[in-house]
């Protein structure tokens, strides 16, 4: 039976529309964003596809872009140098992620059991300031932490009896020094999703959980696992993305040196498409690591969520 508000305002109108478009406000309001994504996300994507299937090379403009159809991928597939830089990206990634992961947990579970609330507000302003700071800066910090002359960490080992290092110039020290940096910007960032995952547990079942075992990780594993599960998902595809495409903090710190140390993917791209001058070899290099982070973010969700089932 109809209720009586329903025959107050009558039957309902259908949209209207201006030719295909609907009349509706929230439309409207969501046309500046629907054409920012456009012009920032979608159109770049299509023009590095256009490129990657011509010869596109800067230094060579007069001779037009003609189109190679697959040899640009065929090159990057068969370059030697292009999977030592995605070998050397992967490394970073497998090395420095676990540690964000782990250091992540750790605050998280920290920050989950003080019970001084001015504390966890503290505590999750400080964690805001190094996801803040630009990758640029960082870079720059890195910089001044490692100098051999008057950086900080110089200092610090010298404390412990170690001679001065040359971090940014030799080639073991310097992969460590980005892994360092990366570290010390995005822990925080895992901490406060873990954080969050952990603030959706049931307070009356952890406490149960706590009477019934004192070990904290039967705790961890049984009962707060699978609140933190969606949120370390979350982070492993995040964080592996941005990894993968890791840029302004290793150029800004050693341009991807000493050698090749730390010439990850992004690096290289960046130098076959600005140094060498192809572009299309480097949209090529570019669609194909955007396909591997699909296919990794993919593997992710599969994973940790049948691990959660």
């Amino acid at each position: 039976m109809a209720s009586p508000a329903l025959h107050a305002r009558g039957p309902r109108k259908p949209a209207r529309y201006f030719g295909i478009l609907p009349r509706s406000p929230a439309f409207w309001f969501l046309i500046p964003a629907i054409a920012a994504l456009a012009i920032i996300g979608v159109y770049p994507l299509l023009l590095a596809l256009y490129n990657s299937f011509h010869q596109y090379k800067l230094a060579d403009l007069a001779s037009g872009t003609p189109w190679v159809g697959v040899d640009n991928y065929i090159a990057t597939l068969t370059d030697p140098t292009f999977w030592e830089a995605l070998g050397r990206t992967a490394l970073f990634l497998c090395l420095t992620l676990p540690i964000e992961v782990a250091l992540g947990l750790f605050a998280a579970l920290l920050l989950h059991r003080t019970d001084l609330r001015w504390m966890r507000a503290v505590a999750r302003v400080s964690l805001v300031i190094p996801m803040a700071t630009t990758y640029a800066v960082v870079g720059l910090i890195g910089r001044l932490l490692f100098n051999r002359q008057f950086g900080v960490a110089n200092y610090l080992t010298g404390l412990l009896g170690i001679p001065p290092q040359d971090w940014l110039a030799d080639p073991t020290l310097a992969f460590v020094s980005v892994m360092i940096m990366d570290v010390w910007q995005w822990t925080p960032f895992c901490a406060l999703i873990l954080l969050a995952g952990l603030s959706m547990v049931p307070k009356e079942a952890e406490e149960a959980a706590r009477l019934e075992t004192p070990k904290w990780s039967m705790i961890l594993w049984h009962l707060q696992r699978p609140y933190l599960l969606p949120g370390l998902t979350a982070i492993l595809i995040l964080r592996s993305a941005d990894m993968l495409k890791m840029f302004d903090a290793v150029f800004t710190m050693t341009r991807g040196g000493p050698g090749a140390a730390t010439e990850f993917i992004s690096v290289y791209i960046q130098r076959v498409g600005f140094r060498l001058f192809d572009q299309g070899l480097a949209s090529a290099q570019a669609i194909i690591l955007l396909i591997l982070t699909i296919v990794l973010s993919r593997l992710y969700i599969r994973f940790v969520y049948r691990e959660a089932a």
